[in-house]
């Protein structure tokens, strides 16, 4: 899988060169460094950038590519992306105070909604990731839990615990569900056959290979907080969350979500197309 890590040479940014580091041990493509000048007067700023991205990853066992792009950062971002075939872009978020940003929201989260490829979002505190939280609600097919293994296997060591997270509430849950499996625990789900527990048993089956261990998890409430909650109790490396492009009503909600946990979220967080 090749790898796109944005850089600007600033504190966010180093945190996606550092959360990098931690990837680029797994996969076997030369991964790229990427900054962009916006004019040709900050070309000076742009290359110290990449200076200081080639000091930082001076360690990985592998060679690292840079390169230096002109115009505004989301789009050579997403043109980067695009005619590279990156399987995954990496970079940092910093929290916007301008009208302007809050309106159209920051660089992270415009590559997040215009990006083809799986996004990581690098925040809070930077390192190895072993405890992973994917969160799914099994009512988009193919799931979450099935484009994270086919598009990101590479990225796994084997030695990850890796949490699969369904939030019941009456918003998010399978039509007709009797009120008692809104509060019932994922082994229950399961023992009990009903389209969540399917779902979990077979994410699961999915996630069956040698030296990951998963568990499946259900939370009852909102599933913004139960996610945050979830996040923050257990302390995990990394939060798994997906995007959609769906029409109607749908693309609304969803998008709603994965805005609100991009926001709230104080860890690295993956999110998948």
């Amino acid at each position: 899988m090749k790898i796109l890590i944005a850089t600007g040479g600033s504190s966010h940014s180093e945190k996606a060169l550092r959360m990098g580091a931690e990837l680029i041990r797994c996969v076997d493509e030369t991964p790229v460094v990427l900054t962009v000048a916006r004019r040709k007067q900050d070309q000076p700023l742009a290359e110290a950038a990449l200076q200081r991205a080639r000091f930082l990853l001076a360690d990985v066992p592998c060679d690292i590519e840079t390169r230096l792009r002109h115009g505004r950062p989301v789009e050579q971002i997403i043109a980067e992306a695009k005619e590279g075939s990156y399987g995954l872009i990496i970079l940092g978020e910093r929290q916007t105070h301008t009208l302007k940003a809050r309106l159209l929201g920051s660089v992270a989260l415009q590559v997040v909604e215009r990006a083809a490829c799986p996004v990581l979002l690098a925040k809070g505190e930077i390192r190895p990731i072993r405890r992973i939280l994917l969160c799914d609600s099994g009512a988009v097919v193919p799931s979450l839990l099935s484009r994270f293994t086919a598009q990101l296997a590479d990225t796994l060591l084997g030695e990850e615990h890796i949490t699969v997270l369904h939030v019941m509430s009456q918003i998010t849950a399978w039509p007709g569900v009797p009120d008692e499996d809104l509060q019932a625990s994922a082994e229950e789900l399961i023992e009990e056959r009903t389209p969540e527990g399917e779902w979990l048993a077979s994410g699961l089956e999915v996630l069956s290979h040698p030296g990951i261990h998963a568990v499946a998890k259900v939370r009852h409430g909102a599933v913004v907080d139960e996610i945050l909650a979830e996040s923050q109790e257990n302390d995990y490396d990394l939060v798994v969350i997906g995007a959609h492009r769906d029409a109607g009503w749908q693309r609304v909600l969803l998008a709603d979500i994965a805005r609100e946990l991009i926001k709230h979220l104080e860890r690295p967080v993956l999110v998948v197309r």
